[in-house]
């Protein structure tokens, strides 16, 4: 006898949270015009009440004489700040849109915090985070562009690190640039549609923001602002991968893309940082893999910018250090396509780093070169002057080289470079799988078997690189750098 079948209930939708939980909600307060009370006269409380006059509020002060600091006289010589010669009272907080208190005692704090929920006044403590209702966050001014950091209080130092990271990245002209965009906005929403144009011409003023020029006279036409958005390419490097070595500007293109065009190899987190809305598109080349053909991503480029999108071309490393940049420049600007470039760290920039050593130590190495080691046909390329890379006083770096890394050790060898030369290959520089291994030329084609042939691989050698040995090893690598020369 037939059984029916058992219905098995389909799982419950998995819910991901938009946004990853938060110690405080970030607002921002509109103080302008409206009566704040600022009780005691210290130093800290100075500080408090003059960021708080800067937002335009009518600033009271409670604090007799003797307890005011020598520079809340001068301060209270603006016009918004009126100081009262005396201690503060629960009355005094009644209308008031905020306060704000100096106070040495728990005591004296547990009564201010109930006189203002007395009065429904939002309060804080200077000093005191359990007596705060609200908190003071580290800020970034550009007003009208203004930045509040906070760490909740868990460390404040912290945050003033983060404030000065931001600090560089904003000029000091972003704020008029804001003041102009915000009197322009309502003839920007009249004359241009919703849509890609409007977003177009915003972007382009974003751009002139983080400029070096100041925005012109509201009274001049904004330029270009009817005409439909222009495409263009961005080809930028994204480095080894870690997105803390990408430049401002490499970010500020990826905020700006419709679409990005992202290389195999480059990390997730670099492509965290984009425009959320960008569309992405691998189109990665990797030894032994099936891969996109440069023919189509050339086309793809065009295509796209044709159609009047910024297209940001995005390569690991550099994309002027064997990334076939100069034929997507040339393509582009044969059909009037706007392009620029934006550099990044190349492979052999960030293996140095990661060793610790200069490629161009002046006691070892007089000059560095970067080396394909990969030709069109796959094989090494056949007019490399293998007698001046022979030279162990020059850093060589031989990139896509793990394949024919034991015909460029041949070859260097056959040109009277010693053995004994030291040498580095390196895969994934950068990454959380990177591997290196440091040892000498005559070692190099069998440690090379460790390593995978369709990882992004460079070959490094020269007498410079032992010491990255020495930082390793107890061994005597003068002598072998010596021996090499």
């Amino acid at each position: 006898m037939d059984h029916p079948p058992t219905l098995v209930p389909a799982p419950e939708p998995q819910h991901h949270a938009r946004v990853e939980p938060l110690a405080v909600l970030p607002v921002f307060f509109n103080l302008q015009g409206k009566r704040v009370v600022a009780i005691g006269g210290s130093e800290a409380a100075y500080w408090k009440i003059e960021l708080l006059a800067a937002t335009g509020a009518d600033v009271q002060v409670y604090a007799p004489q003797d307890e005011r600091c020598s520079e809340l006289g001068a301060l209270a010589r603006n016009s918004s700040i009126t100081v009262f010669n005396r201690m503060w009272r629960p009355a005094d907080l009644h209308g008031a849109a905020f306060a704000v208190a100096d106070l040495d005692t728990d005591a004296e704090a547990e009564a201010f915090v109930a006189a203002a929920k007395t009065a429904a006044v939002p309060y804080n403590v200077i000093d005191k985070p359990h007596f705060c209702q609200v908190q003071f966050g580290t800020i970034v001014n550009r007003s009208p562009v203004v930045v509040g950091i906070s760490t909740n209080g868990a460390a404040p130092i912290l945050g003033q690190a983060v404030r000065r990271r931001i600090e560089t990245l904003l000029p000091r002209t972003l704020a008029a640039w804001a003041g102009y965009a915000e009197a322009i906005r309502a003839r920007v929403m009249d004359v241009l549609p919703p849509g890609q144009r409007r977003r177009a011409f915003w972007e382009g003023l974003a751009d002139r923001a983080f400029g070096p020029t100041h925005p012109p006279t509201t009274s001049e036409e904004p330029a270009h602002w009817a005409a439909p958005p222009e495409g263009r390419v961005t080809l930028v490097g994204a480095g080894p991968g870690e997105a803390d070595l990408l430049t401002i500007k490499a970010v500020r293109a990826l905020q700006s893309a419709d679409v990005i065009l992202f290389d195999d190899l480059v990390s997730a987190e670099v492509l965290e940082l984009a425009r959320r809305e960008a569309k992405r598109l691998l189109v990665g080349k990797r030894a032994g893999r099936d891969s996109c053909k440069q023919e189509d991503i050339n086309q793809m480029m065009l295509t796209l910018a044709q159609q009047g999108k910024h297209v940001v071309r995005l390569k690991s490393g550099d994309p002027m250090i064997f990334g076939r940049a100069g034929e997507e420049i040339s393509m582009l600007e044969q059909h009037g396509i706007a392009v620029s470039v934006v550099p990044g760290i190349t492979a052999a920039l960030a293996l140095a780093s990661r060793l610790g050593v200069s490629l161009t130590h002046r006691d070892h190495a007089q000059s560095v070169r970067f080396v394909t080691g990969h030709s069109r046909r796959g094989s090494l390329p056949d007019n490399l002057d293998w007698r001046s890379l022979a030279d162990a006083a020059t850093t060589s770096v031989y990139y896509m080289s793990r394949r024919t890394l034991p015909q460029i050790v041949a070859c260097l060898a056959q040109q009277g470079m010693s053995l004994t030369t030291p040498a580095v290959i390196a895969s994934n520089v950068g990454r959380a799988e990177e591997s290196i291994w440091r040892g000498t030329l005559e070692d190099a084609v069998s440690a090379a078997s460790d390593f995978s042939p369709s990882a992004p691989t460079i070959f490094a050698v020269g007498s410079a690189l032992g010491r990255s040995m020495r930082r390793q090893h107890s061994d005597n690598w003068t002598e072998l750098a010596a021996l090499a020369i």
